[in-house]
């Protein structure tokens, strides 16, 4: 998303990126046990139907304060050949917070208009070419809900990671991120003091899955 200087006269891409209204549902129906930090492996056909029955929708500007609310944020991770897509991001990415990071999942907030006759597997797979160029078929396998309360933005997120287990290796970056190849979590791990919390979070849970 390009960033341009915001001008009395017209809207500006960054500022209508938190007039938009995205998918949350209440911390209390979400989390009712309490908060976690890591990938917790649960039933995703019942949170599914949970988020159907409870979601709201909120300005995403209110809802990066507003702690009594999770926005809901799909996390797709690619596997070839157990070789996994790590990728870095531009240092001049829009997500300041994420700049020049490496990051093994492709995630993004759900928007009103993106949940109206599609699933959340749906989505999944549009988000992913959105931001990846691929050739070849994806088998979507639901990993679990990651949660990190360690800091204010993970404390108003909730991750629902995927991983989406392609049959091609024919696959390259596009849009915010800088590079991307497909390793070995072993080479992942040299990797790791650069990697984003949540990438850093699915790596210790991959690496005690076998797939």
């Amino acid at each position: 998303m390009t960033i341009v200087q915001q001008t009395s006269s017209a809207q500006t891409p960054f500022s209508d990126k938190w007039a938009e209204r995205i998918l949350v549902v209440k911390r209390s129906t979400i989390i009712p046990k309490g908060p976690w930090r890591g990938v917790k492996e649960v039933n995703f056909k019942d949170y599914l139907e949970l988020i159907q029955e409870k979601k709201e929708f909120m300005a995403r500007g209110e809802a990066e304060t507003n702690f009594d609310y999770k926005q809901i944020i799909p996390y797709l991770v690619f596997e070839h050949d157990s070789r996994y897509f790590l990728m870095q991001r531009r240092a001049g990415s829009s997500e300041s917070r994420l700049a020049s990071k490496f990051s093994l999942g492709i995630g993004g907030h759900l928007r009103e208009e993106d949940l109206k006759g599609a699933s959340l597997f749906d989505w999944a797979q549009r988000e992913f070419h959105e931001e990846i160029s691929y050739s070849g078929n994806l088998d979507i396998v639901p990993l679990g809900i990651l949660n990190d309360e360690s800091n204010d933005v993970g404390k108003v997120h909730i991750g629902f990671v995927f991983l989406l287990k392609g049959d091609s290796d024919q696959i390259n970056i596009k849009s915010e991120l800088q590079n991307g190849e497909l390793r070995s979590l072993q080479e992942c791990k040299a990797f790791y003091a650069g990697m984003e919390t949540w990438t850093q979070l699915v790596f210790d849970f991959l690496q005690t899955k076998s797939f």
